[in-house]
């Protein structure tokens, strides 16, 4: 894929990875349509660079999905990315501290719901592009899960089979899966350490993203599969040490 002279959307752009990547490829000659439940600081992204677009949804709503994809259509119908970056995870123990309905239906929705509906909303303007492409932001707890996010893990692997089997379908629209390491945002904060810098893989993705590796395994990610591989017991124990 070529790294300048695209229009990307990014949803989760206001804070994190999102926003590391959106001012990353502002940098890099494109045009980011950057998507976020904070209008404020959405604007203040906007403010710092002038490719940056914002649009306030929050993913968890189908009405502001629907929107989004309405003024995708209306207003920005030359995308040629899909970056599906935006996701939420609660931690608990079912046995002591069982979910509510609203925590569930919040990951699902976000993780796994918007994403796929994005896609099946925007591919057809993808379709229209002389290049165009899906990332989709997974996880390593999408291949060894944690015992205390378990429907966060099954949304980031049901997350992983859907970009495997999309990109199966139509060579035309490039299928990424981007499986980071523990990235330190404010998702990630008290958990963990020797965390990646959001920014840090924001270069290396586009790194990635331009010699078309499609599923981009990063950091620690790689020594993890290998062990989960070999040794799943051993893979198991690290994630939940």
């Amino acid at each position: 894929m070529r790294i300048s002279g695209n229009k990307f959307l990014i949803t989760g752009a206001s804070d994190g990875i999102g926003k590391a990547m959106a001012l990353a490829l502002a940098d890099k000659g494109n045009t980011i349509i950057a998507i976020g439940r904070n209008r404020e600081r959405l604007e203040q992204l906007s403010i710092r660079h002038y490719a940056i677009v914002p649009f306030c949804a929050d993913l968890s709503l189908q009405q502001d999905i629907d929107g989004l994809i309405r003024f995708i259509h209306a207003q920005h119908a030359d995308l040629n990315v899909l970056i599906n970056n935006a996701g939420i995870q609660y931690n608990y123990f079912w046995g002591t501290e069982a979910p509510g309905a609203v925590q569930i239906e919040e990951e699902l929705k976000v993780n796994l719901s918007a994403p796929l509906q994005l896609c099946a909303g925007l591919y057809p303007l993808l379709l229209k592009q002389e290049e165009s492409a899906i990332v989709n932001v997974s996880s390593a707890l999408a291949v060894v899960p944690k015992a205390d996010a378990a429907v966060y893990a099954a949304t980031k692997a049901a997350l992983r089979m859907f970009s495997q089997s999309l990109r199966l379908q139509d060579q035309k629209v490039r299928v990424f899966e981007l499986v980071p390491p523990l990235v330190d945002t404010a998702m990630t904060k008290g958990r963990g350490k020797g965390k990646m810098q959001a920014e840090e893989l924001a270069a290396l993705f586009i790194r990635l993203f331009e010699k078309d590796v499609f599923e981009m395994n990063v950091g620690k990610v790689k020594l993890l599969k290998l062990v989960h591989r070999v040794f799943p017991a051993l893979a198991l124990r690290i994630v939940n040490r």
